[in-house]
């Protein structure tokens, strides 16, 4: 089972990733670095949905990117337009996972408002509700 690593600011959660019994989510291609974050709750932002019309999935390969499948040019194409590219970006969304990997979310990637607040590979750090009069929370 192939290991994939998400790191979001500093902080990286290691995966071990049953491809084969892994439930499609729906978001990029089948086994995308996309399509594990939204199925195991790793925040990876997707506007269009994973079709590759926009580069909001955008992660940095930092280690096992000959363990992806290769860029295609529509992605290629896609990334010209992304902010802050690198010569090991990615689209999340096309990215599939083949053995062991290690990618970076950028911080200029994420979506606060869809995802529900300041979150953190699936950690909400929202203030809590105050508790009314009496000590019930309303």
């Amino acid at each position: 089972m192939p290991k994939v690593t998400f790191v979001v600011d500093g902080e990286a959660r290691i995966l071990e990733v049953d491809l084969a019994s892994l439930p499609y989510s729906h978001h990029g291609l089948r086994g995308s670095l996309l399509d594990i974050a939204k199925a195991l709750d790793i925040p990876l932002e997707h506007a269009c949905g994973g079709s590759c019309a926009c580069t909001t999935c955008h992660v940095i390969v930092r280690e096992g990117a000959q363990n992806l499948s290769d860029m295609q040019d529509d992605e290629a194409d896609r990334l010209d337009t992304a902010w802050d590219v690198t010569p090991h970006s990615r689209l999340g969304c096309q990215a599939v996972v083949r053995g062991d990997v290690v990618c970076e979310i950028p911080m200029y990637t994420r979506n606060y408002v869809q995802e529900g607040g300041a979150i953190q590979l699936g950690k909400s750090t929202r203030p809590q509700p105050a508790a009314a009069a009496g000590g019930e929370v309303r």
